[in-house]
């Protein structure tokens, strides 16, 4: 259909408007302004999958930034809330060291597991899926990926238990005197 930058240029003036109108419906002007000019970089970056009837797509781009976008919003507000909620006694006895040595205790917990069981216990803690879904991504029924995460989680605990305690000197460490703890 003739070279990318005269298609982008004739997709860009046969829709633009119309996309920007739509980003008006969903979001401020100045923020409707840069979700139209954000679907259109994506769609020259992705020039080749964008369809003959290049509109639903647009709409479609833009609907999945908005929702990207207020994802992000409810994120940074729901940090904030919980940031917000600690009381000013537990602000101040939270001890760096401990959650250090905590940490890491859990990670060489973690490094003594095979590498199925990381897969398995990522997919669903990391990566946020489902047991089923994460059953598609191993190729597995939902079943057998139910055991393997059991096993998996199992194993784990193990691990946690054996790890060798932090030292005492670590739990005792902390930045704030211990009248105010």
């Amino acid at each position: 259909m003739g070279d990318p930058e005269t298609r982008f240029i004739a997709l860009y003036n046969d829709n633009y408007r119309r996309v920007l109108a739509y980003a008006l419906t969903k979001a401020e002007p100045h923020a409707a302004e840069d979700l139209a000019s954000e679907a259109f970089l994506i769609a020259w970056r992705r020039l080749d999958d964008v369809p003959a009837q290049a509109l639903p797509w647009l709409l479609g781009v833009v609907r999945n930034l908005l929702h990207k976008q207020r994802d992000g919003d409810h994120r940074r507000s729901a940090l904030t809330e919980r940031i917000a909620a600690l009381t000013a006694a537990e602000s101040t006895t939270w001890d760096v060291a401990e959650h250090v040595i905590e940490r890491e205790s859990a990670l060489a917990a973690v490094a003594t597991l095979p590498e199925q069981d990381l897969e398995v216990l990522t997919l669903v803690t990391w990566h946020g899926l489902t047991p089923k879904e994460a059953a598609k991504v191993l190729g597995c029924s939902a079943t057998a990926f139910f055991v393997r995460l059991h096993r998996a989680r199992r194993r784990l605990a193990k691990a946690l238990d054996a790890a060798p305690p932090p030292p005492h000197s670590a739990r005792t460490f902390s930045p704030v005197p211990k009248a105010t703890r």
